[in-house]
């Protein structure tokens, strides 16, 4: 039951960020704050192993792409793409991996090896470096290596989230880290908040993920 509490104060807490943050932001849109809190919802539900991260996740990747597209945030969009195609296949699979308890129907967490996490990392460095370096030579991205590092990284993370790995949890707060610079640079201020409470959620959520693995 205190489980409980704690998860709806903490997607409340959540959602007051990203109304706080827009009634102080007047150039941010209408557009910002729907999809920040659409957002808070969607990685809350992660973090707690609820299948209902995927339904609010469709929503937020088609307000978060329509933003992206405003600033040419390429690689924003492409990964969003990415992001709806998977989520599909991460509905099925959760549901393979549910397991059913006090706190109700929840996603039965694994764990990857220390040398795979290793190798993952080292080859998403070298892989954003190269996509930043391609992004600055062929478009007119505004932001290409920012945007590179946000993105490849986040195209592994999201793999492994679908594959209900724990680890995933340490390249999503890479990511979201990166992405309030991100944001910040482009004065878009709801979803600079939007990720600086990803954050929180990354921590979140590793320790959730720790107790339903002790769980099983």
């Amino acid at each position: 039951m205190r489980s409980k509490v704690f998860d709806y104060c903490f997607i409340a807490l959540g959602l007051l960020v990203q109304v706080v943050t827009y009634a102080f932001m007047p150039h941010d849109t209408w557009l910002s704050l729907v999809s920040g809190c659409l957002g808070v919802c969607s990685v809350c539900l992660a973090a707690q192993g609820s299948i209902w991260t995927f339904f609010f996740g469709f929503a937020q990747v088609g307000t978060y792409t329509y933003l992206c597209i405003t600033q040419r945030f390429y690689g924003e969009i492409a990964i969003n793409a990415y992001y709806f195609v998977t989520m599909i296949y991460g509905v099925l699979a959760w549901k393979k991996r549910m397991h059913a308890g006090e706190e109700g129907e929840l996603v039965i967490p694994r764990r990857l090896s220390a040398k795979v996490m290793v190798l993952l990392s080292v080859s998403t460095l070298l892989l954003s470096g190269l996509v930043g370096w391609g992004l600055a030579c062929w478009t007119d991205d505004t932001q290409p290596y920012l945007d590179a590092f946000t993105t490849v990284p986040a195209l592994v993370a999201q793999v492994l989230m679908i594959l209900a790995y724990r680890e995933h949890w340490f390249i999503w707060l890479a990511v979201d880290i990166l992405s309030i610079v991100l944001w910040l640079r482009a004065s878009d201020y709801c979803m600079a908040a939007q990720y600086a409470f990803w954050c929180a959620n990354c921590l979140y959520g590793l320790r959730r993920w720790q107790t339903l693995s002790d769980n099983q």
